[in-house]
């Protein structure tokens, strides 16, 4: 007998990231291009796994979509701030230096609770930026709770929260592109 381990995981990595809510994929895209024609721009944040998936959306907005969009994880502003203002308010200072009313925060948290994540939300709100959550494990975190347009993954495993939340951005992105695949020109 076969071993199903694998089967079973793609198909709940499949289940999860089909249960997105295709109206809120459409608000954020619809969101995203109005602040971009606005003349304001993205800004991402996120721990580990998912300052990685900010940094490659980030990069994917800007690129291939033609959306300014920046991400704070730089080494050299992460340590300055976590060393200045303490680790819970290193972003919530970046977006004090670098964000703007009418700016759009995307902040992506496994948790939802990571105090570094909710108080750049908190900040974003104060300074009248659009807030949108990507978060999952449980459903009434706060991350969700703040956010303008939030997503939550219905799953207590990193894996399948993170790569869920790797693959919602980027369908964004791919839609506001126009096209499901293109060429890497």
């Amino acid at each position: 007998m076969t071993d199903r381990f694998f089967t079973n995981y793609f198909e709940l990595m499949n289940q999860s990231i089909q249960s997105a809510d295709q109206t809120l994929l459409q608000d954020a895209a619809d969101t995203i291009r109005k602040v971009s024609s606005g003349g304001k721009k993205i800004i991402l944040a996120g721990n580990g796994g998912s300052a990685a998936m900010v940094s490659h959306v980030s990069v994917d907005f800007t690129k291939a979509a033609g959306i300014r969009a920046i991400n704070f994880n730089e080494a050299d502003l992460l340590t300055c701030f976590s060393n200045d203002y303490g680790f819970e308010r290193v972003f919530e200072k970046a977006i004090e230096f670098f964000g703007d009313e009418g700016d759009l925060l995307i902040l992506i948290s496994s948790s939802g609770s990571s105090a570094n994540i909710i108080n750049a939300a908190k900040k974003a709100k104060e300074l009248k930026m659009g807030v949108i959550t990507f978060s999952g494990f449980e459903s009434d975190n706060l991350l969700q709770k703040l956010g303008d347009i939030s997503f939550w993954v219905d799953s207590r495993a990193y894996n399948i929260v993170e790569m869920t939340h790797h693959i919602w951005p980027l369908s964004i992105v791919d839609y506001i592109i126009g096209h499901i695949e293109y060429s890497v020109s």
